[in-house]
């Protein structure tokens, strides 16, 4: 990858003209798009459609509506997120069978409230406290999806069941943040009352030890960064016994989409952590190095993707995937998501995006030499996206963000006429997340409050 020298304020032309098209297809999607097929996943023929797998996206479509009134203050669409959340996401909030909270909740119950911390939107008491208990309700459900292991480490398990622990979960961590900033605790038989930082602590420990590699050894495909999309355990013992993958091409390979959850996940959670006082970090499990551990994590899985993304940021689906030797010095030259052999996935750049410029903010707020990097990192690869071949200006098209991957695997991602590869569509998160980086580099470039998942209270670092 190569980094270009940026700040926040060059992209101020290009996320001006972000909006306007943004704004089209969150209505296209609301008019067009029938919810009684289930939430919109990714896009075939330009059109948004189902996939059922789990319910994981509903928070990010409902979520960038919200997104597009915090961007540019148009009421209508802070009415159409606002009236959404309170309709449709209940049944989210008691969803016990998945690892999605810090995606659906988050995204809606979460913002919202935040914008009301922020003075943004009128919320009276009541409809507050509506929000907060929302993502009580979600935190709590979230951390009572638990196994537990050896060493007080433990983690939330995917929906493959409790031997299953998913990089993408790393995300879902902040329902278990907000829950515990709002003073909740999980209980459980007995009135045993768990905390749900504990429970953040524990599964952020296990992630970066079992799912991100750091170059010390632990197998002969250890490269420092590397990610493996799945951990599987031993449930009975509570031993490791293997890395897996669902989305990805290998065990022993990166899926680049769960890189950019790790990436983005462990930021978040650095800038979380630094809000906290060190004795309620020191009490709980593995608290005296979670700091570090995080740092560690998120710093490693950085380096990882931008060495292994193609010279504009943008990384193919996997970097392990058959058919990148065809492509040749694939690093050293712009991404080709119209290439005949491996697709590139723009949904983990935006993903990455946001992270590492959390993590370089993170970083030089305290004066690191390496800060710098990271921010201009995430810069260039957002300047990327709000670009052609990525940003979608076709009135016709639902997506906004062009060239995206769902499951590759599977071949659940939609092949258009003439190619031999997926390309041209975009998915529900990889739009979401375009949109959350543009707002975070929006605010950065204004000098306006600095936007954070957790600034719920008004707070923020």
């Amino acid at each position: 990858m190569e980094i270009r020298n940026l700040q926040p304020s060059d992209l101020s032309a290009q996320i001006d003209r972000l909006w306007p098209l943004s704004a089209a297809k969150i209505d296209a999607i609301d008019r067009d798009f029938d919810l009684s097929h289930g939430a919109p996943v990714f896009t075939v023929d330009g059109r948004y459609t189902a996939r059922g797998w789990t319910e994981w996206t509903q928070g990010f479509q409902f979520g960038s509506a919200i997104l597009q009134f915090d961007a540019t203050g148009e009421a209508r669409f802070l009415d159409l997120g606002r009236q959404r959340t309170r309709d449709l996401m209940a049944p989210h909030l008691t969803h016990f069978g998945v690892h999605d909270h810090g995606f659906n909740n988050v995204s809606t119950y979460g913002a919202l409230l935040r914008l009301a911390a922020e003075g943004r939107i009128d919320a009276d008491p009541w409809e507050q406290e509506f929000y907060r208990l929302a993502l009580k309700v979600s935190g709590a459900v979230q951390a009572g999806r638990w196994t537990a292991l050896p060493e007080d480490l433990g983690y939330i398990p995917s929906f493959n069941g409790p031997h299953s622990l998913f990089i993408d979960t790393i995300r879902s961590l902040r329902a278990l943040a907000l829950g515990h900033r709002l003073g909740h605790v999980l209980m459980e038989e007995g009135d045993a009352r768990v905390s749900l930082l504990a429970r953040l602590a524990q599964h952020a420990v296990t992630t970066a030890r079992y799912n991100i590699f750091y170059g010390d050894g632990r197998d002969i495909y250890d490269i420092r960064g590397r990610t493996a999309h799945e951990a599987i355990f031993n449930v009975r013992t509570g031993a490791y016994r293997c890395p897996s993958t669902q989305q990805g091409y290998a065990p022993f390979s990166t899926w680049t989409r769960g890189l950019a959850w790790a990436i983005c996940g462990y930021a978040e959670q650095l800038e979380f952590l630094a809000t906290l006082a060190a004795a309620e970090i020191a009490g709980v499990p593995h608290g005296p190095d979670l700091i570090q551990v995080v740092e560690d994590a998120a710093r490693a899985t950085a380096d990882f993707y931008i060495a292994n993304s193609a010279a504009d940021g943008i990384p193919y689906w996997d970097t392990g995937a058959p058919g990148l030797d065809r492509l040749g010095d694939w690093r050293s030259r712009p991404s080709e998501p119209l290439n005949a052999w491996e697709p590139v996935d723009s949904s983990a750049a935006a993903i990455a995006a946001q992270g590492l410029m959390r993590l370089g903010h993170h970083l030089g707020a305290r004066g690191d030499a390496g800060a710098d990097r990271y921010m201009a990192a995430g810069l260039t690869v957002l300047a990327t996206l709000l670009d052609t071949p990525y940003l979608c200006a076709d009135p016709d098209h639902h997506g906004l963000i062009l060239h995206s991957q769902y499951h590759r695997p599977n071949g659940w991602d939609h092949v258009p006429a003439g190619s031999a590869i997926p390309n041209g569509e975009a998915t529900m998160w990889g739009d979401y997340h375009a949109r959350e980086a543009a707002l975070y580099v929006q605010r950065l470039a204004a000098g306006a409050p600095y936007l954070a998942f957790f600034a719920i209270d008004g707070a923020a670092p």
